[in-house]
């Protein structure tokens, strides 16, 4: 589970981010990252109910990304996220973008995944397996369990024009016009600081495996 004293870090973070401060809470972060690297540790031996590909043997330490922002081109130059993201959770992908993300944020904590943003090439194969094969993602996403946790998922932002070789007419071009074939479901800090919060988590994640496996199957 995630300690209140996790939470309680990522908010002073926030109002706080300088680099100064951080060196003098540096005890804090330890304390919190390792919070969360336990709490990774938890999620992976749940994820494995899910997909049995998954190994055991994978580093949490890995999965818990940098807190460290990259600056270079950036005209926020504060130094650190005011989060912990957790990602690098699902083996054997064809594109390393498809896969599970947690993030742990006071009042911002979710679980997601899909793909998002997807490169010109692997958007182009996406699009073509949904007009080869719509229904297997329609029967993923319009599925009532989907939608009471991720809500429409054609609400996504979508191309204000037609995407090339697709005409208006076709019956799935809501799906065809999407920019990003991504799913998020927010997660209450009471509910993340659960001793089964593991468990919960795995349970969102759940939900998004089918459509990472459809988004794997695309790309060439």
């Amino acid at each position: 589970m995630i300690q209140s004293a996790t939470l309680d870090f990522l908010k002073d973070l926030a109002e706080n981010n300088n680099r100064e401060w951080f060196a003098d809470n540096k005890a804090r972060f330890d304390k919190a990252k390792d919070n969360v690297v336990d709490f990774t540790a938890e999620l992976i031996k749940e994820l494995k109910a899910i997909n049995p590909a998954l190994s055991t043997d994978i580093d949490p330490k890995k999965c818990v990304m940098r807190i460290y922002r990259d600056i270079r081109f950036s005209l926020d130059k504060t130094p650190y996220k005011n989060n912990f993201g957790i990602g690098k959770l699902q083996p054997g992908n064809k594109s390393e973008n498809i896969g599970f993300y947690v993030q742990v944020q006071p009042g911002r904590c979710l679980a997601g995944g899909g793909y998002w943003m997807p490169e010109a090439a692997d958007l182009k194969a996406i699009r073509q397996e949904i007009d080869y094969n719509a229904e297997e993602l329609k029967k993923i996403i319009d599925a009532p369990a989907f939608k009471k946790l991720f809500g429409e998922f054609r609400d996504q932002e979508q191309l204000k024009t037609l995407p090339r070789d697709y005409d208006a007419d076709n019956e799935n071009i809501s799906l065809l016009k999407l920019k990003s074939f991504a799913a998020l479901h927010i997660i209450s800090d009471e509910d993340m600081m659960k001793k089964d919060s593991p468990k919960l988590v795995a349970g969102v994640l759940a939900n998004i495996y089918p459509l990472t496996v459809f988004l794997n199957s695309a790309i060439v």
